[in-house]
């Protein structure tokens, strides 16, 4: 009889704690952003990584091997605010990098605001909010669910990968000025820069980051996993003669520190300038959760410089795996190891060079885009007698003058399924073309067609979509426009990124199950116990939220 009472208490006991929602948090958020990452790169440049960075964070966390972004353009502004907001450009409104604005009736950058300043600088460089940005993101929420108690600072060389990340609400955003090497902000957050930021830019890092060469970090024979270094597919720093180490950056810099960010020191830079906002606003030093939006901009612009295949790239993520491993033994000394949550993914990845597939007999080629506006205002001017009827090209999209299009008494759907269909039929590499009015009013069962209507922003997106086909883009960079890589495409060799969670409640392990960049804000959202964004319309990770 005594057994059975003890067996039927204990049963109440496990039955009362199942029911009892957990109510603790970490004491910090890591939120990182490698731009311009692909998941292929870590397991590529493996036996090169110490144990201590990636290593660590795929042994004892989970990796999420199947993330995709669910929309295009995959381009850095939409990117970091669908991590952020759970949601797609469709509904929080950051369509692109830039985008013409139909309001505006004039081209806007997606996180440029006229009514603010810079703080800590001066000129255009400051002025920069997350205005546009339409949807609340998971910092945001946060804040909220914490009465504005928790801290929320977002740290970028790109304001927008600083800017959007930290929401509306932030309490900073950081971003870097290549004019003066310092870390600026705007009044959008505060007048005048903490001391801990004054004292960080005194220090004068970027200044000692330029002054040395930029070598490999290894013998460059160990490079094995990239071509070779004098190689036809990568472009040149103005004032080199051949892309090769090493890479005198005291000569090639000029006057400004805009080169800082085409080296991996911008990424070092970032992750020292992160420990200092930890130390200097004493985040994750009480029960209030915080949370640091870091995002990694030097992968991208070396990426763009030298493509993916790059030893330039390898060594850039070899000293990033090292950038890794002091961030996290930070973390284990400061805030303790099991206190804080770090989750780690891109806002994008890049498709391989074209030329660099055409000479390996892959089909691949460049859109002749050079022509692509002059081509349909002809078309227009042959149809309607209306060359004038496109306003402009930008992303990939045809934007049309619609009221002057109403004014004619025209048809715009006809016009734009006009454009559409001799773009697929007459201009090379084009796959296909959509149309606004199809893409507000239709629904898609494939994939390309839905990525592009989750993209699709009315007013700031275009009235024609072109979309590429596989391996096919525009032309790229250096002089005959060959060199390098890009990205913005729908296909998943843009779309396919890492998603590495480590921690705080994280078990060891990963999955191939498909998950969508706008999952990440709602597991955030279940894993902190507050509301989801108010625009989300993603799902949690069932492997991470039971």
């Amino acid at each position: 009889m005594k057994k059975l009472l003890l067996l039927a208490a204990l049963f109440c006991i496990s039955q009362a704690s199942a029911q009892t929602p957990n109510t603790n948090r970490p004491r910090l958020v890591v939120g990182i952003v490698v731009d311009q990452m692909r998941p292929d790169y870590i397991i590529r440049y493996w036996n090169k990584l110490g144990n201590a960075g990636f290593k660590r964070i795929l042994k004892e966390g989970f990796n999420c091997r199947n993330t995709q972004y669910n929309y295009a353009p995959t381009y850095t502004g939409p990117g970091h605010a669908s991590i952020y907001t759970g949601t797609t450009p469709s509904m929080h409104g950051i369509a692109g990098n830039d985008w013409f604005d139909v309001a505006a009736n004039d081209t806007v950058y997606c996180a440029s605001d006229e009514k603010v300043t810079a703080v800590g600088g001066e000129g255009r460089e400051g002025m920069m909010s997350p205005s546009r940005l339409l949807t609340t993101t998971i910092t945001d929420q946060l804040q909220l669910s914490t009465q504005m108690k928790a801290k929320v600072v977002g740290i970028s060389l790109k304001d927008r990968g600083a800017i959007l990340p930290a929401g509306r609400s932030a309490d900073a955003a950081y971003w870097f000025d290549g004019k003066t090497g310092n870390w600026i902000s705007s009044t959008w957050y505060m007048n005048s820069l903490p001391k801990w930021a004054q004292d960080f830019n005194e220090r004068k890092w970027s200044e000692e980051y330029l002054s040395q060469p930029w070598k490999t970090v290894l013998p460059i024979n160990y490079y094995t996993e990239s071509d070779p270094d004098d190689s036809p597919y990568e472009a040149l720093f103005r004032g080199e003669t051949k892309p090769v180490f090493p890479h005198d950056l005291p000569a090639l810099r000029g006057t400004s520190f805009d080169l800082l960010r085409r080296t991996p020191f911008g990424n070092t830079l970032t992750k020292d300038f992160g420990l200092a906002a930890i130390l200097g606003e004493q985040m994750g030093a009480d029960s209030i959760t915080d949370f640091l939006c870091l995002s990694f901009s030097s992968t991208d612009y070396v990426g763009h410089q030298y493509g993916p295949n790059a030893i330039e790239t390898e060594d850039t993520y070899i000293r990033l795996d090292r950038d890794m491993a002091d961030l996290l033994t930070f973390l284990d000394n400061r805030i303790g190891k099991g206190k804080y949550l770090v989750y780690l993914t891109a806002d994008h990845a890049c498709m391989e060079n074209p030329k660099h597939m055409m000479d390996h007999k892959i089909h691949a080629g460049f859109v002749p885009s050079a022509g692509i506006e002059d081509s349909l205002r002809s078309l227009l001017n042959r149809t309607y007698g209306h060359p004038e009827y496109i306003r402009c090209f930008i992303n990939d999209q045809v934007y049309l003058h619609e009221d002057k299009i109403l004014a004619d008494k025209n048809d715009i759907c006809a016009i734009e399924a006009t454009i559409a269909r001799y773009a697929k039929d007459h201009i090379q590499g084009v796959y296909l073309g959509l149309t606004s009015c199809d893409l507000e009013t239709e629904s898609y069962d494939d994939m390309i067609r839905q990525r592009i209507q989750n993209g699709h922003f009315h007013g700031r997106s275009g009235n024609v979509w072109l979309v590429y086909a596989p391996g096919w883009t525009e032309r790229l960079y250096g002089g005959d426009g060959t060199q390098g890589t890009t990205h913005g495409s729908p296909y998943a060799y843009d779309a396919h990124v890492p998603l590495y969670w480590f921690g705080w409640n994280i078990p060891a392990g990963s999955s191939t199950d498909l998950v969508n960049i706008t999952d990440i804000a709602p597991t955030l959202s279940f894993l902190l116990n507050i509301t989801l964004p108010n625009g989300c319309t993603g799902n949690k990770i069932d492997a991470l939220v039971k």
